[in-house]
């Protein structure tokens, strides 16, 4: 019997940050990922089409019996999260909640920043959760639309990327905050250019690695954690709507596996 996988859906390979921290916090555990890169980007498209997308690739990963689903995009956790969360039997986590919370142990001022997609933003999730855990914390949010297009054509390390997170970032600077969530998991891989814009006193929030400390916590809760001991290989698998040798250029890269396998798939009508 295979062991069964956790399956992580994102608009795109923006999740596959989640999925770098997931193969090194748990190791033994096999992953299925979709990423939704023929519709990308999310941030821009009505809620109702976003729940859409997000229930086609669930829909996908629960064929493939996952034990826990990872909704590693901050504007479908936006939009749907709630919703599959109370239809399907199996965990759901989103990348909001531990990102928000692990902002408000971080900071020193309460001047917490939020960056993310149109959608995120808003949404109003992270200021609405951080404020119900800490009515004192002052949360400024900025949309940042051309962040995820620069890492969906792999240009997250050009000249272009820091003029433009440079350009984006300047309201942000003036807001005077310690704290800045990464409410994107695209941003991670910006993440050198943006603290360098930010200034090294300004602390990032990863919201996807935050995630997967709190899977680990569910894993275990819940009795479905694999251990060490299991005869049973790890399995990657790795699945996109768009381009898979594009998708294979980026996450080889950041998951330094040269050997990635990616498969293209068809979901929903597109």
């Amino acid at each position: 019997m295979e062991k069964q996988a956790i399956g992580f859906i994102d608009s795109g390979v923006g999740g596959l940050t989640v999925v770098k921290e997931a193969m090194r916090q748990l190791p033994n555990e096999s992953i299925y990922y979709v990423g939704d890169t023929a519709r990308c980007p999310y941030g821009p498209r009505p809620e109702a089409q976003v729940r859409q997308f997000t229930w086609e690739m669930t829909h996908f990963l629960l064929d493939k019996d996952i034990k826990m689903l990872v909704i590693a995009c901050n504007t479908a956790t936006a939009a749907a999260l709630e919703d599959i969360k109370k239809k399907l039997a199996i965990p759901v986590i989103g990348v909001i909640l531990p990102g928000s919370r692990a902002a408000i142990k971080a900071t020193n001022t309460n001047a917490i920043g939020v960056i993310g997609t149109a959608g995120t933003v808003k949404s109003d999730m992270y200021r609405q959760m951080i404020r119900s855990k800490d009515r004192l914390a002052q949360v400024s949010s900025l949309a940042c639309p051309k962040f995820v297009p620069i890492v969906e054509s792999h240009k997250y390390n050009s000249a272009i990327a820091k003029k433009v997170v440079a350009e984006t970032l300047k309201p942000m600077q003036k807001q005077g905050v310690d704290t800045l969530i990464l409410g994107c998991t695209h941003y991670p891989l910006l993440r050198p250019i943006i603290q360098n814009v930010m200034g090294s006193k300004v602390t990032l929030i990863d919201s996807g690695a935050e995630t997967v400390s709190e899977v680990s916590t569910i894993l275990d809760y819940f009795a479905i954690a694999e251990d060490s001991k299991s005869k049973l290989v790890s399995e990657r698998h790795f699945y996109t709507t768009g381009s898979a040798q594009m998708f294979k250029e980026i996450g080889s890269e950041w998951l330094n596996l040269p050997d990635m396998q990616v498969e293209q798939i068809k979901l929903g009508n597109d």
